[in-house]
C-alpha cells in the first residue's frame, strides 16, 4: 500500500471522470490520499471530498499565489476547520517568488500567521515553496516551525536546503519531477534523504512523472515515483511503499 501525500482531486482536470481516478487509484494500491485545500475555492470541495470517502484526508491552507486575498476572516476559516478530524495539516503554505502575483512582503506575512496558527493548532504544516529557498528555511526557523514540523512538498531544491529542513524536524517528499531523466538535483537530494524522512507524492493534476511526463497526473501514478525511490535507495518497491507508507502515518498522525 501507498499513500500519496499531495493530491488536487478536486481540480477542475478531473470534473468528467474524478470518481473512476479515485477508483483506478485504489486498484493501484493507493491505500490513502491526502488532498489539498488552498484557497477559498478549494478548501471546500478538499473537505467535502474527505467526508465523501473515509480514505481521503484534508489540508487545509493559504497558498502564497493568493497570499494578496487572504483577509483576516480567513485565517480564522482555516482554524476553526482544524477541529474536523480529516483535517490533518495546515498547507499547502509557503513562498512562491517565480509567480508575480502576491508581493513577497505578504507573501511572508500570511506565510508567519500560517505557522504559527499551525503551532497553536498542533498541526503539521505542509510546504509550498518555489525559487524561495533561504526566505523559507529563515521562516521556517524564525517562527520556531520545529515544533509542528510537516512536509516540504514536492522539493524542489537543492540537498543544502534540504539538510536544513529535515534539521528542522521535516519530512521531503519527492514527486514526478525525480522521475525525469535530466533531473540531477531532485536525484540527487533522494539519493542523500535519510529513508525515515522520505515521503512520496504526486501533485495531482501537476508534474506527471515518466512515462507520462506532460499528461494529466493521478494518484495511481505515485507508483512510478515508488519505484524511483526503491532504485535509488536499493530497495524492493514493498519496502519503500512500506516505509513511505509509515513516514506518512506518522507526519500526519494518520490512524
Amino acid at each position: 500500500m501507498i499513500i500519496d501525500t499531495h493530491t488536487h482531486l478536486d481540480a477542475h482536470a478531473f470534473d468528467e471522470d474524478r470518481e473512476a481516478i479515485i477508483r483506478r487509484a485504489r486498484e493501484a494500491g493507493v491505500d490513502r490520499m491526502i488532498n489539498i485545500g488552498f484557497n477559498r475555492e478549494t478548501i471546500p470541495t478538499t473537505i467535502e471530498l474527505a467526508e465523501t470517502y473515509d480514505f481521503i484526508y484534508a489540508a487545509v491552507g493559504w497558498h502564497p499565489v493568493d497570499s494578496i486575498h487572504m483577509k483576516p476572516e480567513d485565517l480564522e476559516w482555516i482554524a476553526s476547520l482544524c477541529t474536523h478530524e480529516k483535517v490533518v495539516a495546515i498547507g499547502e503554505i509557503g513562498l512562491d517568488y517565480h509567480w508575480d502575483t502576491s508581493p513577497k512582503d505578504v507573501q511572508q506575512r500570511v506565510f508567519r500567521q500560517q505557522i504559527g496558527l499551525a503551532r497553536e493548532v498542533g498541526k503539521p504544516i505542509v510546504i509550498h515553496n518555489r525559487d524561495a529557498h533561504e526566505d523559507i528555511v529563515n521562516i521556517l526557523k524564525e517562527e520556531r516551525a520545529e515544533e509542528v514540523g510537516g512536509v516540504m512538498h514536492c522539493f524542489s531544491g537543492s540537498w543544502e536546503t534540504a539538510r536544513q529542513c529535515l534539521d528542522l524536524g521535516f519530512y521531503i517528499s519527492l514527486g514526478g519531477p525525480v522521475t525525469f531523466k535530466n533531473a540531477r538535483v531532485p536525484k540527487e537530494v533522494l539519493k542523500h534523504v535519510p529513508l525515515d524522512r522520505l515521503l512520496i507524492e504526486t501533485d495531482c493534476p501537476y508534474l506527471a512523472p515518466h512515462p507520462n511526463r506532460g499528461k494529466r497526473n493521478e494518484p495511481s501514478y505515485v507508483r512510478y515515483v515508488a519505484e524511483a525511490a526503491a532504485e535509488m535507495k536499493g530497495k524492493s518497491l514493498e519496502e519503500i511503499s512500506r516505509i513511505t507508507t509509515e513516514n506518512a502515518e506518522k507526519c500526519f498522525r494518520l490512524r
